[in-house]
């Protein structure tokens, strides 16, 4: 339960002055439906004003306050600009200028004779001085003392700069006063403020320290949380599991197991053989080899008379492992289900029976298999596809299904930087697959300008001629008025007129069924080209396609661009990767494209995506599982993540955990960021 003294930051927005249905909206696109939300929406940067007397002591470009009399309105005699003549006190001209429906917030805010504190940028139009929609005009002359730093918030189409000010505002003024949970020794050597000033500070200005502050204490809150994970798990008794190899021995593989997958497994092995649950990441790039390694870690569990779950994002996903693991098992004896949410009736049944009665002895599905109404007979290891979408809570569920607390190996595709594997992954131990098999044959990857779009729906048609499939990927679903991307919906209207009912559409906004029936299409080779957004990024293994073509493809982020060329080249055939882009490429997106061409490392791309994204969105366009933070930068990680692990370490290990005035003090932190699933673990423990 969460502790009373942060009950008021948890009151929903609509407690606020001002806001009502209308304005809820734009908030919740950003986030923002509590008090909490509103105090750490920070600024994105600041504008810095200087208060000046008159118009000869500012310079062209800069932001400036200053008093002016207005002595004319001039109308448009066409679709021009309507313009306000007016001077400063030295009798300097200036004119502000309104465009369209905004010349009748001119004319109201600056009536004619009058004197007013305008705040904005100075240009020059001609031999002219202008203003252009002054950003603020106040009859007021103490009201400049605010706008002299001012903050630009993050906005949502419904909701204005003032109007997130003032809700920021509102926001700041009601925090309590919380307990430190920073060691004290480090809160002196930073010379960071307490919690609720530095709050405050980051809203009034660029303050280096305040911002810190709070990242530091959402990276600690997330290396406490995890690490309460670690320590928690380690006091379970999980069951030992040592298989015989008998199973193992029957597997028939297509190719020797890489030294990265034999590492992998050996570690794993090992894991599994201990009386503490295994807690364990699996990273592979693309085609590493993980299902091989998840598979024979899931046999050692059955040889020792076990069961074996491996838990997949999507029913499609589900699917495919399902079948690729049911041919791999062949000759072996091993019973393996498959049980998702659309499986009913005595079909369903059946599988239920199986695992409660320890027949089934390998389970494959999508959360579905985790429900209270499924029970197993020994439930020992749990494996977990592309982990990244399931977060740390949900995977704790997952221990109440065993008689004793599972294994856990978590697999991911996404390459994670070694800057961020501390952050994300914390409480787990580490294996990576940075080997591909023998015979998997690199991409033939091309950047293409879009001017060549006929020269690639000609190739396209060859492709598809020879027999063989396709992917095109869109980064938008639906024709933007204000943006150029293109639209899967229009890309797949135009590519069926040439190509008829052989192409299928898949997007996140169908609904599920459809979604599955077009993916299935594609899967079972009636479809010959598919048109998709990202949904497609993570599995969908199709070995008879072959070419890959990405739209605006500098619009992606290196390491998605990296996940979804490695849809093509799963088979023996040779694959091609099309990265169509467009005229306005900058610099970045250049960088970006190159190193595509250049290498097919995972690992280095996530690296380099990392180092070109610099603070901003990581591991492409931000989604679930890029990273864990909403107010540390890639900057701050950097430089305070190990400083909050080597905190989280002596909270835990030398000041008693959460107990004692630190203790309870760092209790209220993982409530506030949310990481209370730590304390819900000390309490279960």
């Amino acid at each position: 339960m969460r502790p009373e003294a942060l009950n008021s930051l948890f009151v929903e927005v609509e407690a606020l002055e001002g806001v009502g249905p209308k304005l809820r909206k734009p908030l919740e696109k950003l986030g923002l439906t509590r008090i909490r939300d509103l105090a750490y929406h920070l600024p994105d940067r600041f504008v810095e004003r200087r208060a000046i007397t008159n118009l000869d002591e500012a310079g062209i470009g800069e932001n400036v306050i200053v008093a002016l009399t207005v002595r004319e309105h001039r109308s448009p005699s066409g679709r021009g600009p309507f313009r306000i003549i007016a001077e400063d006190v030295a009798g300097n001209i200036c004119t502000v200028t309104y465009f369209g429906r905004a010349s009748y917030t001119g004319k109201k805010q600056l009536p004619v004779g009058e004197t007013r504190w305008v705040a904005g940028r100075i240009d020059q139009y001609g031999q002219m001085l202008q203003i252009v929609h002054p950003e603020h005009v106040s009859e007021d002359s103490a009201a400049p003392v605010g706008q002299l730093c001012e903050a630009v918030y993050p906005l949502s189409e419904g909701l204005t700069q003032g109007r997130a000010a003032a809700l920021v505002a509102q926001a700041i003024k009601g925090l309590p006063d919380l307990p430190e949970w920073i060691e004290p020794g480090l809160i002196a050597k930073t010379g960071w403020p307490i919690w609720r000033e530095a709050l405050v500070e980051a809203h009034r200005g660029v303050n280096g320290p305040a911002r810190d502050r709070l990242a530091y204490d959402e990276l600690f809150a997330n290396a406490l949380a995890l690490m309460l994970v670690r320590e928690s798990n380690r006091s379970q008794r999980g069951t030992p599991l040592a298989g015989d190899g008998s199973l193992r021995a029957k597997l028939k593989l297509p190719f020797a197991l890489t030294g990265a997958q034999a590492r992998s497994i050996g570690e794993i092995e090992g894991d599994l053989a201990q009386p503490s649950p295994m807690l364990r990441l699996l990273q592979g790039d693309v085609g590493s080899g993980k299902t091989v390694v998840a598979l024979t870690s899931m046999l050692i569990a059955v040889e020792a008379g076990a069961q074996a779950a491996l838990l997949a994002p999507t029913e499609i996903l589900a699917r495919q492992h399902y079948e690729t693991l049911s041919r791999m098992l062949q000759g072996t004896g091993v019973e393996i289900a498959l049980l998702t949410g659309r499986d009913k009736g005595k079909a369903r049944e059946a599988i239920l029976m199986g695992l409660l009665g320890g027949t089934i002895q390998i389970v494959v599905g999508t959360h579905a298999i985790f429900q209270d109404s499924v029970a197993y007979k020994n439930l020992a290891l749990v494996v977990i596809d592309e982990q990244h979408r399931f977060g740390v809570g949900q995977r704790l569920m997952l221990a109440r299904k065993g008689r004793r607390t599972p294994h856990t190996l978590a697999m991911t595709a996404t390459p994670i930087p070694r800057t961020l594997t501390l952050a994300q992954y914390g409480e787990m131990e580490v294996s990576k697959l940075d080997e591909l098999p023998p015979g998997r044959q690199a991409i033939d990857t091309r950047v293409v300008a879009v001017e060549r779009m006929d020269d690639v729906v000609g190739a396209l048609s060859r492709h598809i001629e020879s027999g063989q499939q396709a992917y095109w990927v869109c980064p938008m679903v639906n024709e933007s008025e204000t943006d150029d991307l293109a639209a899967a919906e229009a890309r797949y209207a135009a590519l069926k007129e040439r190509f008829g009912d052989t192409v299928a559409l898949v997007h996140g906004q169908l609904r599920p069924e459809v979604k599955d029936a077009a993916m299935e299409r594609f899967a079972r080779g009636e479809a010959k080209l598919l048109v998709a957004t990202t949904v497609i990024e993570v599995g969908v293994d199709v070995p008879n396609s072959t070419l890959m073509v990405i739209e605006q493809a500098e619009r992606f982020g290196l390491a998605q661009l990296h996940q979804l060329r490695g849809r093509v080249g799963r088979g023996s055939g040779k694959s091609t990767c099309l990265l169509l882009r467009g005229n306005q490429l900058s610099e970045t997106g250049r960088q970006r494209l190159a190193l595509m061409r250049e290498t097919q490392d995972g690992f280095r791309l996530a690296e380099e995506d990392l180092q070109l994204r610099g603070g901003g969105e990581l591991l492409g366009t931000r989604q679930s599982g890029d990273t864990p933070f909403r107010i540390a930068s890639l900057e701050q990680i950097t430089k305070l993540l190990p400083l909050a692990h080597d905190d989280a370490r002596l909270l835990i290990e030398r000041d008693g955990g959460l107990s004692g005035p630190r203790g309870d003090a760092a209790r209220l932190l993982l409530y506030l960021f949310e990481r209370d699933w730590g304390v819900q673990l000390l309490r279960s423990g």
